[in-house]
């Protein structure tokens, strides 16, 4: 924090009357002062400690390896706090938000002896959460609060307070990338400092030299993308590395493939703007034994190429368009329709394209390190299967297009496992480098598409479904579990052999409150049902005790067959061949500034993955018979897949509007870190439920039952909504 010279002074400003006293020459460094007066939350950022955590917490040694620092406004000017770790759990359980209001603000000023500057600290704080959760909006709403003044004069540094970190980390997980700093251009000096570029040479012969005798061959290589893993923040809190970040790419000339590896600080300028398809000019890079060989992995031997900011500094170069000497391949593709991952191999990788008929919430959980990552579940129909694709979908470091997911989209997401177990179920779920592509996101495309016949069969299907019936079935929201629980309890046993026993209730009491915001965890309780209460949509409810003459007529296991629709059996114009486009019908929409967006039909949205050259376009018109495959609609309900045995209000499903389609994957979306990404409580709650959906039970447990809990501040452990 910046020192206090040039201060901004307000008769009205609580925050400033407060922080003026504490920083005032008649006080020490040390003291510390409570702000009575309402504060709002404007942001909450998310960083990893270094070695001098115990220098700066000398109280807080056994705390999480996150820290945060926070900007404050009392309306009247505003403050860039760090907060005290023993607070990290309110913010973990989304307590204390961006957007809280917060009272009884505990300061604690200090001088910073590296910089000379004055940190300020949270101690302690009260959320008030009597008033209701768009407080901190109606008491703003008149404020602009990105020209509000710091209460010092001056603007605090963008950099992490007390740690030497050079970027932030995502609030809920640490493989996206958050940000100005991640550029989604190459760097300014880039141009100038590829102008001394060497004699090429070829990959097959980098890797034999090294290999052979561990030199290196001076020259350039050139190279496309094939593969471009996600981002992987490798930061250890005995660490001080300014930017701990490191992502794989599987690059490739005539010659021969190897992994390129971009490390630290050319993450921050490169990740976001290499793309596979894309064609690199890379030197001075350094070559090393492969990490798979160093780590036993692969016991073959092989290299990689290690792309660095020093030591020496590789130099990156875009190259558009290629020559065609150079002979480089092309990106692989292994698209795959719904009824082959019926007959495939469980493990098997390869790419999807599909229509998204659901979007399921975000949901955090703990990987095999500790750390939180996100996965949501996404329906897909293709137009060759009764039964939907489904996708777990973790994140991808591609946090700009997750944010846009949403029904009525084209979905094409390469490089995905295919699981299957003991059961009919089986799903899609992401590798190490799989990347998302989806219609309506404004992203640019580095991979033609057009002369893929798996695509244009899709898009012959697009071109035939009925929109509003798409519509009319589309899904956003809702606690979705999949594959379904066990119906009976043979099935239960069978599957729970092998895993941990059961809970007491304690033990469940105690692991329930050690549940981050949205994680989501299985557990299993033996107990006895109390009570089963009904909550209707419409807020009535029924309550009952439990009896031993109740029987369920139906497992709430089993999938419901709906009737399913037939397709449409016109014959229309081959969307490949077809020389002008003709009107078609568009989706509805009332607001003005999306009427340019909403004019698009689903499969003129299509169209923006068909770039190439013409003579794809040309090969493709020879394949037109081909093309023209019998095509199926899945359910036409998504109570198919749904498991509602978990319908808090936050997780009732939503049917999809499109005319709101960007509001409404905000409000399904987690808890954002900004003020200005923030939207009205009410705002979740103007969406109507699905049509399927009619109400939920709530369960009192006195104590065999799965519980599917999620961490939500206002939950009760006592009654779970089951």
């Amino acid at each position: 924090m910046a020192s206090t010279t040039g201060s901004v002074e307000h008769p009205s400003c609580a925050l400033e009357r407060v922080l003026r006293k504490l920083s005032s020459k008649r006080l020490d460094t040390g003291q510390s002062r409570t702000c009575q007066e309402p504060l709002y939350v404007l942001s909450l950022d998310r960083y990893m400690r270094d070695t001098n955590f115990a220098v700066y917490f000398q109280k807080s040694i056994n705390a999480t390896d996150s820290l945060y620092d926070a900007t404050l406004t009392d309306g009247d000017c505003k403050v860039r706090v760090s907060v005290e770790p023993r607070l990290n759990n309110l913010i973990e359980k989304n307590i204390f938000r961006c957007g809280s209001t917060i009272k009884n603000v505990e300061l604690y000023v200090e001088e910073n002896t590296e910089n000379g500057s004055t940190d300020i600290l949270v101690t302690n704080l009260e959320v008030d959460q009597l008033s209701d959760q768009d407080a901190a909006l109606r008491a703003l709403s008149g404020v602009n609060v990105k020209t509000l003044p710091w209460w010092s004069g001056v603007e605090p540094s963008p950099l992490p307070l007390r740690s030497r970190r050079g970027t932030y980390l995502p609030l809920w997980n640490d493989n996206d990338f958050i940000g100005d700093m991640w550029r989604d251009r190459p760097p300014e000096d880039a141009r100038e400092r590829s102008r001394t570029s060497r004699a090429p040479v070829a990959l097959r012969e980098v890797r034999q030299r090294f290999l052979t005798d561990g030199s290196l061959i001076r020259g350039d290589i050139r190279v496309r993308i094939l593969k471009k893993s996600r981002l992987m923040h490798y930061g250890k809190a005995e660490q001080n590395c300014l930017y701990p970040y490191r992502a794989e790419m599987q690059v490739a000339d005539a010659s021969a493939s190897v992994t390129a590896v971009l490390w630290n600080s050319m993450c921050v300028e490169w990740y976001r703007r290499l793309h596979p398809g894309m064609v690199l000019h890379l030197s001075h890079f350094r070559v090393r034994e492969s990490f798979s060989h160093r780590t036993g992995q692969n016991p073959e031997r092989d290299i990689e190429i290690s792309l660095n900011s020093s030591r020496p500094g590789a130099i990156i170069s875009i190259v558009s368009p290629a020559s065609p000497e150079w002979c480089l391949p092309g990106v692989p593709h292994h698209f795959c329709k719904g009824t082959d991952l019926q007959s495939s191999p469980h493990g098997r990788i390869c790419d999807v394209v599909g229509l998204i008929i659901f979007v399921g919430r975000p949901e955090c959980i703990q990987n095999k390190d500790g750390k939180m990552d996100n996965f949501r579940w996404i329906q897909l129909e293709d137009g060759t299967s009764e039964q939907p694709i489904m996708v777990k979908l973790y994140s991808t470091s591609q946090p700009d297009v997750h944010s846009t997911i949403q029904p009525m989209a084209v979905f094409v997401c390469t490089r995905l496992q295919l699981v299957k177990g003991s059961t009919q179920f089986y799903y899609l779920t992401n590798t190490q480098y799989t990347q998302l592509y989806c219609t309506g996101t404004g992203r640019p495309l580095t991979i033609p598409y057009k002369g893929i016949r798996r695509f244009r069969q899709f898009l012959h299907w697009l071109d035939q479904i009925d929109e509003s019936d798409v519509m009319n079935r589309s899904v956003v929201g809702g606690y979705f579990i999949y594959p379904p629980p066990p119906s009976t309890l043979r099935s239960f046993i069978e599957e729970w052999k092998e895993q941990a026993g059961l809970l007491s209730g304690q033990e469940l009491k105690l692991l329930c409150e050690k549940l981050h915001y949205r994680e989501s965890q299985r557990f299993c309780v033996q107990c006895t049902i109390g009570t089963v209460e009904y909550h209707h949509q419409d807020d009535t409810h029924l309550s009952f005790l439990s009896s031993s003459s109740l029987t369920a007529p139906t497992s709430p296991g089993d999938p419901l067959q709906t009737k399913r629709s037939t397709p449409r059996a016109q014959k229309r114009p081959n969307p490949i061949t077809a020389g002008t486009p003709r009107k078609r019908r568009c989706l509805p929409s009332s607001d003005p500034e999306e009427v340019s967006e909403s004019d698009l039909s689903l499969f003129d949205s299509a169209l923006e993955f068909l770039i190439g050259d013409e003579k794809d376009l040309d090969a493709a018109s020879n394949d037109e018979d081909s093309d023209n495959d019998s095509f199926f609609s899945a359910d036409t309900s998504p109570v198919w897949s749904f498991s509602l045995s978990h319908a808090a209000m936050e997780t009732i499903p939503r049917s999809f509007c499109f005319r709101r389609r960007h509001v409404q994957a905000s409000a399904t979306g987690l808890q954002p870190s900004s003020f200005h990404k923030l939207l009205p409580f009410e705002e979740l709650e103007s969406f109507s439920s699905a049509k399927f959906y009619h109400g939920h039970y709530t369960l009192q447990l006195r104590g065999i039952v799965t519980v599917h809990a999620l961490g939500q501040q206002s939950r009760n452990f006592e009654r779970q909504s089951l």
